[in-house]
């Protein structure tokens, strides 16, 4: 079986569904040569690219502080800070170069000031992460390359076309918020990011379309801020990958 590379969607506290795929590519003794990240999706491919398996990346989600990722900041921008994001990551891997990870990695963010994508395959991971995950209206933009970057599922929600253009052989890649269900917020946050996702739910599919394999776990019990249910979204991204992938693993014998 050739090595396969593997892109992992955003979708908040969705993305703890992407520990679960991780454990159903292991039990099925398929290894990863190349991945990507979008958003959450970014943070769980660059714990993985530098050599985390997914007993540790479970580890590392189940004590993550969902609600202290960030801090208030004076800014026009955005009502928060993801820095405190980009140290846990720090605190994790140390400061890493994305050109030196032992599994090719590449992150996609969005510059809000053209639009345009940006796909990070050097320069510093913590910073990259970030920028991915940095939801406009909710956090400050990150200041990187002389450009004001956030979260990289308004150009490309599921990073498929990083993993083409660098030459992948076959491409099995996660969207969390295929069989989404948005549920009524609580919050101002949960308002934003039903707004946020409920944006770029169509435009996936179509982004997907060249994928070999489209992991679609059915998370629309769970909503994309309930951090007291990650064991369970961690258990269904687990069901649906190994399922999915298994008879995928039939066909292509």
């Amino acid at each position: 079986m050739k090595k396969i590379a593997l892109g992992l969607g955003g979708g908040a506290v969705l993305g703890a569904a992407h520990v679960g795929v991780l454990r159903a590519l292991d039990e099925l003794s398929i290894q990863v040569g190349m991945v990507s990240g979008t958003s959450i999706g970014s943070f769980i491919a660059a714990l993985f690219a530098f050599g985390k398996n997914w007993r540790e990346i479970r580890d590392i989600v189940f004590n993550l502080d969902w609600f202290d990722l960030s801090g208030p900041v004076l800014s026009q921008y955005g009502l928060l800070s993801n820095r405190k994001f980009g140290g846990i990551i720090t605190d994790l891997l140390g400061h890493k170069k994305i050109e030196d990870a032992p599994i090719p990695l590449s992150m996609i963010a969005t510059d809000i000031g053209t639009g345009r994508k940006v796909v990070f395959r050097d320069g510093d991971v913590s910073s990259a992460v970030m920028a991915s995950s940095c939801i406009p209206g909710i956090f400050k933009p990150v200041e990187c390359s002389g450009g004001m970057l956030v979260d990289g599922v308004l150009v490309e929600n599921v990073p498929v076309s990083p993993l083409e253009k660098y030459g992948a052989e076959a491409i099995v890649c996660v969207d969390l918020l295929a069989c989404h269900r948005f549920h009524q917020p609580e919050n101002i946050i949960g308002i934003l990011l039903n707004a946020f996702y409920s944006t770029i739910t169509n435009t996936t599919a179509m982004q997907t379309e060249t994928a070999d394999l489209c992991i679609c776990p059915d998370l629309s019990e769970f909503n994309l801020v309930d951090t007291h249910k990650v064991p369970e979204i961690m258990e269904a991204g687990y069901r649906s990958a190994f399922a999915t992938l298994e008879s995928w693993l039939e066909r292509e014998r």
